[in-house]
């Protein structure tokens, strides 16, 4: 059963746009992570990878992800030697990859011409664009919903080096290429999307904080054992306050202005602030909260 959470907030602006995350969120390719690391591990006789250590690499982009494990694992191989038998394993298992519990109706739900206001879709995941192919090309149907402009990977050049998650940028390019595509397709009466009319969705808590920082609503749907991790520490994680992003602050939160002519509250958050909400999973997904209305008659 889905958390309980409040209807919509009057001070919060209704959603125009959704942007996810993919692997957890959508997919289970973190299972497929978690099977590859500790096949590797416990080659060398090491412990299984605890949640404690996977809280730290999810959602980060790859070399950050793996200064985190190599420095708690301490393997005897070198980074390189780990990374081609972590490849090795990962090109059989990602391949078999499944939608997660209501992704895909939330997905094909949010694109219905009968959801009033229809929202503007995209992704921004760090993973790459050929591991990205690996757990998706399957997946076409999943992902159909979402344009092949919208779709932000985490070795996308505009994404500077250094600035994956948890720094905002990825999803603040996500949204630059959600309002190109407005521009583009001349429509002149529809004004840019903000950032606070912006709903993320993420699995992790580095995610969590670049959503936050990017001025952004968020949905946090950790898995059972993430949730554990973090448990009693959950306002924390949804103001974005885990202290995960050590680098200059977004300028999106400081200077951008609200729908209602102030500054964006997204960022800087408070605790319990209502920008960002915990579920269990993707099923069952309360649309009124974010003032979208499914299932209506055109």
């Amino acid at each position: 059963m889905n958390s309980t959470i409040p209807s919509l907030d009057p001070i919060l602006p209704p959603i125009r746009a959704c942007i996810f995350d993919v692997d957890g969120l959508l997919i289970n390719s973190e299972d497929m992570y978690t099977i590859s690391t500790n096949t590797i591990l416990r080659e060398y006789g090491k412990p299984d990878l605890p949640w404690n250590i996977k809280a730290q690499l999810q959602g980060r982009p790859g070399p950050e992800a793996g200064k985190i494990f190599q420095a708690w694992a301490q393997l005897p191989i070198s980074h390189s030697e780990f990374m081609s038998k972590q490849a090795a394993l990962q090109s059989k298992l990602f391949p078999t990859t499944a939608p997660l519990p209501g992704a895909s109706s939330l997905l094909s739900t949010l694109s219905s011409p009968t959801t009033s206001p229809r929202p503007y879709l995209a992704l921004a995941t760090s993973s790459t664009t050929h591991n990205f192919k690996l757990k998706t090309s399957h997946l076409s149907s999943l992902l159909a919903p979402i344009p092949v402009t919208h779709r932000i990977r985490g070795d996308d050049p505009r994404v500077a080096a250094g600035r994956g998650k948890p720094a905002p940028d990825i999803y603040q390019l996500a949204l630059k290429t959600i309002n190109e595509g407005i521009r583009e397709a001349g429509n002149g009466d529809e004004r840019p999307v903000r950032p606070e009319e912006c709903l993320v969705f993420e699995d992790a808590v580095p995610g969590v904080e670049a959503g936050r920082r990017a001025g952004m609503q968020v949905v946090w749907v950790p898995n059972p054992g993430l949730r554990d991790e973090y448990r009693e520490r959950e306002a924390e994680v949804l103001a974005g306050k885990t202290g995960e992003f050590t680098g200059e602050e977004s300028e999106v939160g400081k200077a951008e202005e609200g729908f209602l002519g102030q500054r964006v509250r997204g960022w800087p958050s408070e605790v319990d602030d209502g920008w960002a909400v915990q579920l269990e999973s993707l099923e069952r997904f309360p649309y009124e909260r974010y003032g979208l209305r499914v299932g209506e008659k055109l």
